[in-house]
């Protein structure tokens, strides 16, 4: 009984999660944040923004910007704490709890630093990098102008390598995982690679694009196109998704309006969200996972350059880049629930607190 009524005193100062939204503003060199539904505040001076990325680990908020700057900054009292230059062109990272790994087009390399941004060994690999992630103790990656996988190992402060994969497709562009499955696609061929990191098995996944279309914006993997035993991956170059199982066997081929650029699954599995380019960025497609059907084509006043689903209501948020708005699109009926006003917005990142 005493348990019982101290949980109950306890009840009022226990804090839920609660989402905040960080959203690049490109042309402003800026981060917006919207929480509550609401524009909060900026954080600004920030760069090169186009194809920034933004991850968090615990309390901590990380910024890769295009023109070669990590960013450390604060996610809930909403501040920069440090940048530091670590090449001329970035594009992708990996945050652990004792590293920091980033990978870059030019200067041609991979930076490790530690949590607070003091570089610890910089990897040459005389190639664009991509598709960089992380596994027990490997850090794996694509290098796009030799077609090769290099994993290094981590041993003591310093990472080796450990394998090196030649010949696994023709510029490899970008890469999901799944567990222990390295899941790489290619611009140049029909298929995904896929690389097991218990086993060091590699393997080829045939894709059938039946149309060579040009490509504007070339597709992103990322976990959002995962959910449980589904694996979904943008075609190159046609106008389809295909869903495969966790074993990698074909179960639907999802023909779309344009050619995908995000596939992202909803956070419970029932739906999935896709975004194009080209002539059909203002689109955006919803399709029913139950059955693979598209259930709604909405089109808006701009191009759409992505989309996060609410963890915690029934919402997709979606930027919308010409029209300077961030929109929330109701789950129930696939309408307007409110605009936030940000300029020319576009990849969207979760803070949850």
């Amino acid at each position: 009984m005493r348990k019982l009524f101290l949980f109950i005193l306890l009840i009022p100062f226990i804090t839920f999660a609660k989402e905040k939204y960080f959203v690049i503003e490109r042309e402003t060199s800026s981060v917006a944040i919207i929480e509550n539904h609401k524009f909060k505040s900026r954080l600004e001076n920030l760069h090169n923004l186009n194809h920034a990325v933004i991850k968090f680990y615990e309390k901590d908020g990380y910024l890769i910007t295009r023109d070669g700057y990590l960013i450390k900054f604060d996610p809930i009292n909403e501040n920069v704490l440090k940048e530091i230059k670590v090449g001329e062109s970035s594009i992708g990272i990996v945050i652990e709890e004792d590293y920091v790994a980033v990978a870059n087009y030019s200067n041609k390399s991979v930076i490790i630093l530690d949590r607070d941004l003091n570089i610890k060994q910089t990897i040459e690999t005389g190639s664009r990098n991509v598709g960089i992630k992380s596994y027990k103790d490997y850090l794996v990656f694509s290098l796009m102008d030799k077609d090769q996988i290099w994993i290094l190992k981590k041993s003591k402060e310093k990472f080796e390598r450990f394998k090196i994969f030649e010949n696994v497709g023709e510029v490899p562009f970008d890469a999901m995982q799944k567990d222990n499955l390295y899941i790489v696609g290619f611009f140049n061929s029909q298929f995904i690679g896929v690389l097991d990191l218990h086993n060091f098995n590699y393997k080829q996944i045939k894709l059938f694009n039946e149309n060579s279309e040009p490509v504007l914006k070339v597709p992103h993997f990322g976990t959002w196109s995962i959910y449980k035993n589904k694996i979904i991956i943008p075609a190159v170059g046609d106008k389809k998704v295909y869903v495969f199982d966790e074993n990698f066997k074909p179960i639907k081929t999802i023909k779309t309006v344009g050619l995908p650029v995000f596939t992202s699954i909803s956070p419970d599995g029932r739906f999935m969200a896709i975004t194009f380019s080209g002539k059909e960025f203002p689109y955006l497609q919803i399709v029913d996972m139950s059955n693979f059907e598209i259930v709604k084509t909405l089109n808006f006043d701009g191009k759409v350059l992505h989309v996060r689903w609410s963890k915690e209501e029934p919402l997709l948020y979606v930027s919308v880049n010409d029209s300077n708005k961030v929109v929330g699109i109701s789950i129930d009926k696939w309408e307007e629930s409110f605009p936030v006003e940000v300029i020319k917005p576009s990849g969207i990142f979760i803070y949850e607190e």
